[in-house]
């Protein structure tokens, strides 16, 4: 089977604009590989925008700018381009909370794959999964945006932490079970990759997971179904709290990902929620936020998306953020990236020229 192109299903400006994001606790997991290889959280964080108590002691998903700076700062402690299998391969069932226990009580492989797929939005919302079912059983990862520099990272840390689910799940030794085609050229560390399965491919449009009939047929160990019932309850509820537009938090991240032109202010959006300035700032600091924070969050994605990905001036997207200075705006974004705007933009340009 050879690469084949495929298009995206969204376009670039539709990517920048949807609140891309994740559960922190797969940003949690990282710095937990950092800190026992001796690293300390001010040296993880050093160059990201995450705040190490926030970071801990939030649920609220993150943005996906701040994840790809973290993974960036990772790989550059360690020198460890395969950081993300390390990460995947350490990752237990329960980091992937009520979703990963159902899986656990499904009753087979083929239905636990079918709950990931149905739920993955409790989890991560940077893509979505698809089956194929002929001519042989393989999960295909189907990305709405581009994830840069992290892209590699991502995948094995999802791949990593995906076997030790299914491990989990059916007591089967994996790697021998599964054939992957990966997104990306053969790296100079592709034996690494034998710790998630025995065949890899390299330079697909997309991630595919080519698993062994018999392994797909296999029962999961710990098949309950009363208390597969029990969490599926649960999985509906939170989809449904998210599908509802979530918390107060996740209501404003979105509508501010989707806002074209100056932002709103503070007022503004606390008239949103029919609530006082007073009230509405209460309730974001209860879930661990301000506006302020907020509003940088979303810049910082959509600025950082602008540099890497437009010939937008520095100038323009400092107007189309709300900036009256471009000066200002070149200020905040060496505080939240460690960079100025066109240093980034210039790293971007190598990063992509070495990758080409």
């Amino acid at each position: 089977m050879t690469p084949q192109s495929r298009a995206h299903t969204n376009t670039p400006r539709q990517a920048a604009l949807h609140p891309a994001a994740l559960h922190p606790v797969y940003a949690r997991l990282l710095c937990a590989e950092l800190q026992r290889r001796g690293f300390a959280p001010a040296d993880i964080l050093s160059g990201t925008s995450l705040d190490w108590e926030q970071l801990h002691g939030s649920n609220q998903f993150m943005g996906f700018e701040p994840m790809r700076k973290l993974i960036e700062r990772g790989i550059e402690l360690t020198g460890c381009p395969w950081l993300g299998l390390d990460v995947g391969l350490r990752t237990p069932a329960s980091a992937h909370g009520t979703l990963g226990a159902a899986m656990i009580a499904s009753r087979n492989l083929s239905s636990g794959m079918l709950l990931l797929q149905r739920y993955a939005a409790l989890r991560q919302n940077l893509a979505t999964l698809q089956f194929q079912y002929e001519p042989e059983f393989a999960a295909v990862l189907d990305e709405w945006m581009d994830l840069g520099s992290a892209r590699e990272y991502l995948h094995c840390q999802l791949l990593g932490g995906l076997v030790q689910l299914l491990t989990a799940l059916t007591g089967q030794e994996l790697p021998p079970m599964l054939r992957i085609e990966w997104p990306f050229a053969k790296p100079e560390w592709a034996a690494e990759y034998q710790r998630i399965a025995h065949h890899n491919e390299f330079g697909f449009p997309q991630l595919r997971v080519v698993m062994n009939k018999s392994l797909v047929n296999s029962p999961s160990l710990a098949a309950d179904d009363d208390a597969l019932q029990r969490l599926l309850r649960e999985c509906d509820l939170q989809l449904q709290r998210l599908q509802a537009g979530g918390t107060l938090r996740q209501r404003v991240f979105s509508h501010l990902q989707q806002v074209e032109g100056h932002m709103p202010t503070l007022q503004d959006m606390a008239e949103k929620e029919n609530l006082t300035e007073r009230t509405f700032m209460r309730h974001l600091q209860a879930e661990g936020t301000s506006y302020q924070q907020l509003l940088d969050d979303v810049r910082q994605e959509r600025a950082c998306w602008l540099l890497e990905h437009t010939d937008t001036t520095v100038e323009a997207i400092a107007h189309a953020l709300g900036y009256e200075d471009a000066s200002n705006f070149s200020r905040t974004f060496k505080r939240w990236c460690g960079q100025t705007p066109r240093e980034f933009k210039l790293s971007r340009q190598l990063s992509g020229s070495k990758t080409n």
